[in-house]
Parts: C-alpha cells; sequence; structure tokens
C-alpha cells in the first residue's frame, strides 16, 4: 500500500468501511488494558501472549511471531488520519480504472485461463470478477505493498483503544497464519492496518476462506497466483455467490460483492471492471 496514492486512499475506505462496520467498540474489560500511547505496550503484550496460549495457539508459535514487536507510532498516525472522500461512481471509476488496467487483466485472464477455469468449475465465480479485484486492490499485485510489518501493526492497533478488541482478534489470527506455516513472520508484510496479499485479505478473512490451490501445503496470498485467486472466489462463495447469475446492481451476486467492501462506488467499480474484462463492456 502506498500511502501517497489512489491506492492508498481506496485501501483506507476499505478499512473505513469493512473494519469500522465490525469493531465499533471495545468491550471495558478490553478499555482497561488498552492505551493510548507506547507506555504499557510491553506490559500489555506480555498479557496478549499469555491470552493467546489461553487460546489454543502453541506460546512457542506466540513467540515466534512477537519476537522483537514493538509499538509503532506511524500505524497509529495513519490510523488518526484516515479521511473518508466522496466521489461519484463515475468519478471513482474514471481515476481508478483505464484502458492499461483493463488490457493488463484481459492479459491475465489469457495467461491463467487454466487456473481460473478450475476455480469457476469448483467455486461458480467466473474469473472477470476475481480478476476486477485482483486489478482494483493492488493493480494486480504491483502495488501490493511490503512496507509495514503486519504482526507489528497489529499489535500496535490490538493494543490501542480505539478498536482494541477487533485488532486482537486480528492479531491472533495473524499469529495462527504463521503457527499453520502459510507465511513466516518475516513474509507477513502488507498494509499498515493488517492487510496481507495481492487481494488484500485481512489475517481473519484469511484464516476462514485462503485456499491451497497450487497444491503445495500453504496457503499463500503473497506470491502464489493461484492461491490468491481461489481464495478470493472461496471468499465470494462463502458469501453466497451464486453460480451463473449476475452480477450487476441488483443482482444477489452484486450484494455479494458488498460483502467485500462496503462501498458503494467501489461495488459498483467492481461490477462495471469485470463486465469490460468479460467482453460486455
Amino acid at each position: 500500500m502506498r500511502l501517497n496514492s489512489s491506492f492508498s486512499r481506496i485501501a483506507s475506505l476499505r478499512v473505513a468501511f469493512v473494519l469500522a462496520s465490525l469493531c465499533a467498540s471495545a468491550t471495558a474489560g478490553v478499555a482497561a488494558q488498552c492505551g493510548n500511547g507506547p507506555q504499557g505496550f510491553d506490559a500489555w503484550l506480555q498479557g496478549f501472549k499469555s491470552r493467546a496460549a489461553a487460546q489454543g495457539i502453541k506460546p512457542e508459535t506466540v513467540s515466534r511471531a512477537l519476537s522483537g514487536v514493538t509499538y509503532d507510532p506511524t500505524v497509529i498516525r495513519l490510523d488518526r488520519s484516515q479521511h473518508s472522500f466522496k466521489l461519484s461512481f463515475q468519478q471513482f471509476y474514471a481515476r481508478r480504472v483505464n484502458g492499461a488496467l483493463i488490457n493488463r487483466g484481459k492479459s491475465l485472464m489469457r495467461t491463467h485461463r487454466a487456473t481460473l477455469d478450475r476455480i469457476e468449475k469448483r467455486f461458480g465465480v467466473p474469473g472477470a470478477v476475481i480478476v476486477a479485484i485482483w486489478g482494483l486492490e493492488t493493480h494486480y499485485g504491483a502495488d501490493a505493498s511490503a512496507r509495514y510489518s503486519i504482526l507489528r501493526s497489529l499489535a500496535t492497533l490490538a493494543y490501542d483503544c480505539r478498536r482494541s478488541e477487533f485488532f486482537t482478534g486480528q492479531l491472533l489470527d495473524a499469529i495462527r497464519i504463521v503457527g499453520r506455516g502459510d507465511l513466516s513472520p518475516s513474509q507477513m508484510r502488507g498494509g499498515w492496518a493488517g492487510e496481507i496479499g495481492q487481494t488484500q485479505f485481512l489475517p481473519t478473512p484469511y484464516v476462514r476462506y485462503a485456499v491451497d490451490f497450487d497444491g503445495n501445503g500453504h496457503r499463500d496470498l503473497v506470491r502464489s497466483v493461484p492461491d490468491i485467486l481461489a481464495s478470493t472466489a472461496n471468499f465470494l462463495a462463502s458469501h453466497g455467490w451464486q453460480r451463473g447469475g449476475s452480477w450487476q446492481p441488483g443482482s444477489a451476486n452484486y450484494g455479494v460483492i458488498g460483502q467485500w467492501n462496503k462501498a458503494e462506488v467501489y461495488q459498483r467499480t467492481i461490477a462495471a471492471m469485470a463486465t469490460q474484462l468479460a467482453g460486455g463492456g
């Protein structure tokens, strides 16, 4: 995620809609343990390690994942500086989608045609929809940031009082990703709010929906294109995607796209871009 790019603003928009709706407030117990500055972080982290172990995560996995993790004030500054922006669909689409993005997407659809066909057969989601999401999230991986340590960012946000309970859950699942061998701690790098990989999964959806589609024993949404595309399809299928159905506004599948991103302009952009990629626009 590049902080000064339109992509970073989209990621912030996604965080604002997707995360805030899930974590409006922390519980009183968590609030008593959280903090609004670096003081107390180390003590909080020790308590978190005990909580993780109590939830069945091996202590050695917790220690390995959180080794050297410190409070990151940059992440808090970015969290506080999020700004919503109001664009019409036409403005948003013109800003985000151009001929180069469409042509690149069509080329990638040809390159990965066999994989996309297998994915559609299994999950029922057309390749055009998956590739539209891939393109909008990270320009097909070109903008997949590795700037931030996911574990450090999530630990900082879990300690911070604003959305502590939500990010505590995300941090637990990030450690589970390490524990099951999908990514090592050093590979857990991405957006400042914990987004991982080329279609920007947060850790909890990663744990729930990531698929080992290349058969190597790991669910790798950073480097494995088959895993990335199949996991995106699995997310949509698990939220009710109807095989063979329309994805245009008003359809059931359009509602499923809304589960990927709550912002209406983003939903419409996915649908419109998918139509172009499929040759219908």
